[in-house]
C-alpha cells in the first residue's frame, strides 16, 4: 500500500488533474525501473503470523533494520510503520506483510542487487529472533482472525469499507502478497500503448507467476488465488478497464475515471480523515462531507490515485500489478518481463501486435482462466502456454535490444533474468504447479512443510 503523498499545491483548474499525470512523461534516457515485492513473516516455532509488537514481531524486525543498516524511520502516531533510504522504502501491508518499494534504478541488474541486499538484511535480523519470511501469493493456512492489523489509519478505514463493497477485500488486505514493477513513459501516446499492452498481457503475467494454490489449509482450486481475490474486491476500482482500448484514451480519460472512484480518506496533519464512499468531484467543489468548504490539493489527488486498483495502474508512471509474490528468482524476473516488453519500441510494437485484436470479453476471460488454470488455460482458441512463450520471446528480444551490461561488463545484457520464466515455458509448470506436486507427493498433504522448503 502507498504512503501519504506530499508537496502538492491547491487544485485551481480541472485540467491540473490530467496535467499531474502528464508530468510523469520522461525522455527515454531517464526511464527507470522500480520493483516492489511483499512477503509474509511468521514465527518459526508456531508458524503463526507476526504480531506488530513483541520479541518476535514486525516492530522488532523494522527496529533492527533501522538500527543495523542505517534506514531512517517512518512513523505514524508514534508507531514505527516503515523505513526509507536512498530512494527505497520498507513498509507494512495491513496484515504485517513486509514490502520493499525499491528505488527507481537504471537496470534490472541494479534492481535485482537491491532485492538481494534487502532479503539478506531481513534474513540476518529475522534469524536472530526466530522469525521467517516466505514469498507466496496468498497465506497458505492462516484464517482472517489469525491476522494482526498494523497501526496505520488508512488500514482501519479500508478494513470496514472492504466488507461493504465486495466479498474478498479483507482477504486481499491481510492475506495476499504481490510483486510488481513500476515503469516510465515518454509521452501520452507512449503511455497509452504501454498501458494497453500491460492490461492485455497481465493475465499472462498472472499465469507465469501464479503462486497461491493454497488457502486456509488446503488447495483452493486456483493456481493464483490472489488473482481470484481481486475479481471480487470492489468493482468500482479494479479490473481490466475495457475503456482504455477506446479511441480518445489519454491522461484526461484516466483522470475522469479516477474521479468517479469513491474516496477512502483525506490525509491531514498526520491523520486519515474518513471520506469512505464520498466523491472527489464534490471535493473539487468544496462540498466534501468529510471536509466541508475545503478544496483538495494535488497531494490529495495523488493520494486518491493510490486507491484505484486495476490490473495495471497509472500514476506518474505505470504499475504492473498482476503477479503473485514468490521466490527470489521471480522477484527479478517480473521487472525483466515487463522491461523487455515495453522499454524497446520494437518489442512494444510486437507485444501490441500480439494483443491488438482481442476484444474486452477475451481479455477478461484470459484473466479468469489465468487465475484458475495458469499456463494450462485456454480461451477462444488462445492457449496461455503459447501466449506465454511468445511474450517471453518478445521480452527477451527487448532486453537484447536494450543491451544493458552488468557485473562490470561481464554480463552482456539482462536476458538471464528471464531464465525462471523460460524454464516455466519449457516445462509448462509455474510455482503453483510445483507446490501442488509437492503437496500431493512428497509432503503427503502436510502443508506445514511449505515454510521450511520455500522461505527465503
Amino acid at each position: 500500500m502507498s504512503i501519504p503523498q506530499s508537496g502538492g499545491g491547491p487544485i485551481e483548474r480541472h485540467e491540473q488533474l490530467a496535467e499531474f499525470l502528464a508530468e510523469g512523461c520522461k525522455p527515454r534516457d531517464q526511464w527507470r525501473i522500480g520493483t516492489e515485492h511483499e512477503k509474509f513473516g511468521y514465527c518459526k516455532d508456531t508458524l503463526r503470523p507476526l504480531p506488530y509488537e513483541g520479541e518476535r514481531s514486525v516492530l522488532a524486525v523494522l527496529s533492527a533494520l533501522r538500527d543495523r543498516f542505517d534506514w531512517s524511520p517512518v512513523e505514524e502516531a508514534g508507531n514505527l510503520i516503515g523505513l526509507k533510504k536512498d530512494g527505497a522504502n520498507v513498509s507494512l501491508e495491513p496484515g504485517g506483510q513486509l514490502e520493499l518499494s525499491g528505488a527507481p534504478l537504471e537496470s534490472i541488474h541494479q534492481t535485482c542487487d537491491e532485492v538481494n541486499e534487502h532479503l539478506r538484511e531481513v534474513k540476518s535480523v529475522a534469524d536472530e529472533i526466530g522469525v521467517g519470511f516466505i514469498g507466496l501469493g496468498a497465506a497458505p493456512e492462516w484464517q482472517h482472525e489469525d491476522m494482526p492489523m498494523m497501526p496505520k489509519g488508512r488500514y482501519r478505514l479500508m478494513t470496514d469499507y472492504m466488507g461493504r463493497v465486495g466479498t474478498h477485500g479483507k482477504q486481499m488486505m491481510y492475506r495476499t502478497c504481490t510483486v510488481q514493477v513500476n515503469l516510465d513513459f515518454g509521452s501520452e501516446a507512449d503511455m497509452v500503448q504501454k498501458l494497453r499492452v500491460a492490461l492485455a498481457l497481465q493475465p499472462v503475467a498472472t499465469a507465469l507467476f501464479a503462486n497461491s494454490p493454497f488457502f486456509e489449509g488446503k488447495p483452493n482450486g486456483h493456481k493464483s488465488w490472489r488473482s481470484r481475490i481481486w475479481r471480487s474486491l470492489d468493482d468500482a476500482r479494479t479490473g481490466m478497464l475495457p475503456w482504455v482500448f477506446d479511441e480518445g484514451m489519454g491522461f484526461e480519460r484516466w483522470a475522469e475515471w479516477a474521479l468517479d472512484v469513491p474516496m477512502y480518506f483525506v490525509y491531514r496533519d498526520g491523520k486519515y480523515i474518513n471520506a469512505l464512499g464520498q466523491s472527489f468531484r464534490d471535493f473539487l467543489k468544496g462540498e466534501l462531507p468529510a471536509l466541508p468548504g475545503e478544496k483538495p490539493t494535488l497531494s490529495d489527488w495523488a493520494d486518491h490515485l493510490t486507491t484505484v486498483f486495476p490490473e495495471a495502474r497509472i500514476k506518474q508512471f505505470i504499475e504492473m500489478r498482476g503477479a503473485d509474490g514468490g521466490p527470489w528468482r521471480r522477484l527479478c524476473a517480473l521487472p525483466a518481463f515487463w522491461v523487455g516488453l515495453t522499454y524497446d519500441q520494437g518489442a512494444l510494437d510486437a507485444a501490441w501486435d500480439l494483443v491488438k485484436d482481442w476484444d474486452a470479453e477475451t481479455r477478461e476471460a484470459l484473466r479468469v482462466a489465468a487465475s484458475e488454470q495458469g499456463l494450462q488455460a485456454e480461451v477462444n482458441g488462445l492457449k496461455m502456454h503459447d501466449l506465454a512463450r511468445q511474450a517471453v520471446e518478445i521480452a527477451e528480444s527487448g532486453l537484447k535490444a536494450r543491451a544493458v551490461p552488468g557485473a562490470g561488463g561481464l554480463v552482456a545484457d539482462e536476458t538471464h533474468f528471464l531464465n525462471a520464466l523460460k524454464e516455466s515455458v519449457e516445462s509448462g509448470k509455474v510455482p503453483a504447479d510445483e507446490l501442488l506436486d509437492a503437496y500431493h507427493g512428497a509432503w503427503n498433504g502436510d502443508l506445514k512443510k511449505i515454510y521450511k522448503e520455500f522461505s527465503y
